[in-house]
């Protein structure tokens, strides 16, 4: 097993590029950051709100290419809040489309190492499956991505140590 790290948080670039695309959108009031929290750790967080018909937080890159061919799975070393996530992937550049979802439960309160195999990424298009598109390619990766969702209202805190792929 091969492990590339694609972001450490260990300086000012790792952190350049992620963007919130939070459910202002469309009309809802959520609101979400990524920053560093402290030296080598990121910082998802904010509030989300189910007024005005929102639900959700995210953030994501902007589109670059990715040392991801021949990934099997994604690994993150996160600390959680007890809320549900989902590590988010987009193979194209555009603002909206398809995109790939993963969800993922870190133990409240304790560092953990958390693998999302490929397989486990469904396609979506603003939260619904598409079951007819094509199964996620590793190689065409240009977006990575965290959203809390899933009608979890109020504060969350996702602390990310380090993002790496697991190729075999």
């Amino acid at each position: 097993m091969i492990t590339r790290r694609l972001l450490d948080f260990g300086d000012d670039t790792d952190f350049a590029g992620w963007r919130a695309v939070d459910d202002v959108v469309m009309g809802g009031v959520s609101s979400s950051a990524f920053e560093p929290a402290s030296p080598g750790i990121a910082r998802f967080h904010g509030v989300v709100s189910l007024q005005q018909g929102g639900g959700f937080a995210s953030v994501r890159t902007d589109p670059r290419p990715w040392p991801t061919t021949g990934a099997t799975a994604l690994r993150l070393r996160c600390l959680g809040d007890g809320h549900t996530y989902k590590c988010t992937l987009r193979v194209d550049d555009g603002f909206d489309g398809v995109q790939y979802q993963a969800r993922f439960t870190p133990r409240p309160g304790e560092w953990t190492e958390i693998d999302l195999p490929v397989t486990a990424f469904t396609a979506t298009f603003r939260g619904r499956p598409l079951p007819d598109v094509e199964p996620l390619r590793p190689e065409r990766i240009r977006r990575l991505g965290l959203m809390i969702s899933d009608r979890q209202a109020g504060p969350f805190q996702l602390l990310i140590d380090w993002i790496e792929v697991i190729c075999e």
